[in-house]
This record gives structure tokens, sequence and C-alpha cells, in this order.
């Protein structure tokens, strides 16, 4: 996994960033309406709780990237023409399990409140996505190559990273993303939520095995870090 070592790019205009921020606050409202009619209600606590802490989370994170790697969050806001195909197929499942575990905690600890998730196991929960957030965080400010698709980036001079996490194993991003899904439906009261969060949970294990081979492959210098950091996710494990 890469690291970009000299950053030209200065950050985007504010007024062509504008209407992507319009937007983007458009669609979250409308996602919040329609979640929390799902919920049936609008004291569903754990919805709340949820919401605001990722959106405060997403907006301080990419106003990071804006200032320390805007080139990092062009590329994470794009789909390049060499995306592999496997890994379009695998994020249309991603975002369908997504919605699914949404709306299905929605329905369960909102409105009909079949689960009765113990207030030890939502902390439990939390703790896990604080742990997944770190890793997050980390991930990016030491990957510059870190594209939301399974790409080799020739345009942007891919090379391998061995910084931080990436001495430990060799996709910490998706360790990050799996621990953060194992959190989710705990952190939102809902027992029934967690078979949507765990199928999610494999399919990054899937993508992070079809991706460790496709940078084997074809990312000079991967194969010989792939010698020195044995282990894909898992330390000590896989």
């Amino acid at each position: 996994m890469p690291k970009h070592q000299n950053q030209m790019s200065s950050e985007e205009p504010p007024v062509r960033a504008l209407p992507r921020v319009v937007v983007s606050s458009v669609g979250l409202m409308i996602f919040a309406l329609v979640w929390f009619w799902i919920a049936g209600r609008v004291t569903w606590v754990q919805g709340w709780a949820f919401l605001l802490v990722f959106v405060a989370y997403s907006v301080t994170l990419v106003w990071r990237l804006a200032r320390s790697d805007p080139d990092l969050l062009r590329e994470r806001n794009r789909r390049a023409e060499n995306v592999e195909p496997w890994d379009k197929a695998v994020m249309g499942c991603y975002g369908g399990l997504l919605m699914v575990l949404l709306g299905l905690s929605a329905l369960d600890s909102g409105r009909f409140r079949w689960s009765a998730v113990p207030v030890w196991v939502q902390l439990l929960g939390w703790g896990l996505l604080c742990a997944a957030g770190t890793i997050i965080w980390h991930v990016m400010a030491v990957n510059a190559y870190l594209s939301s698709w399974a790409r080799i980036q020739e345009d942007r001079g891919q090379v391998v990273v061995t910084e931080g996490l990436y001495a430990t194993v060799r996709h910490p991003m998706y360790l990050g993303i799996a621990i953060g899904f194992a959190g989710v439906p705990l952190v939102l009261g809902s027992w029934w939520a967690l078979i949507p969060g765990l199928m999610i949970v494999g399919l990054f294990v899937y993508r992070t095995a079809r991706e460790d081979r496709m940078l084997m492959q074809k990312l000079p210098g991967y194969a010989g870090y792939a010698e020195k950091v044995r282990h894909r996710l898992l330390p000590g494990i896989w």
C-alpha cells in the first residue's frame, strides 16, 4: 500500500466545492427524514447519537484532508476508469447491505423494539467505533493513495507504503472498517442488524483477499513488502 511523496496540488477552490457541500447536506437531510420515518419516532436516541457522531467525524476528517492532502480527498471522491470490475460488484453489494443494516436497525431498535441490547453492549459498540475511527484516521494520514476503489494509481505515481500500521498488516483500512461494522449494530441497539453487519465484515474480508492479489500482480514492490509483512488483516492470524 502506498504513500504519496510529492504533494503538488492546491486545495479545491471554495466556489467549486460549494455545490458538492450543498448536495451532500441535502442528501443527509433526506436520509435522516427517511431513516427516522422508518424508525417510527424522532425520539430514537441510538439513531440520533450515531448520526450526530458520524456526521461530526466525517466533517472533521474531510476538513483535515482538504487542508493536508487535497489530492487524496479528490481521489476518494471520484471513480477512475481503471477500477477493477470485481470491485464494482463488491461495492454494489456493500451499498445494498448497508441500506439493509440501517433500515433493519431502524425497524428493530426504533419502531418495533424486537431487540433488547443491554447498555453495556451498546457501550462496547461505541468502543469498537472509536477503535475503528482511530485506525481509519491514522491510515488516511500515512497513505495518500487510499482510493475508495480497487485500482492501480499509475496516474498518481503509486508506490508501496510501509509506515504506521502498514508495518503490521497490509490492509489496516479494511481492519478498521471490519471493526466498525461489528460495532454499528450494537450502537444502534439491534441484534438483528448484526446479520447484515457481519455480512459486510465478510464482504470486506473478501475484498481484502482480492485487492491483495491485484497488488501482488500489478504494483511494483508489493510482493517484496508482502514477504516482510506477512498478514493481510489480522496480526498473527491472516
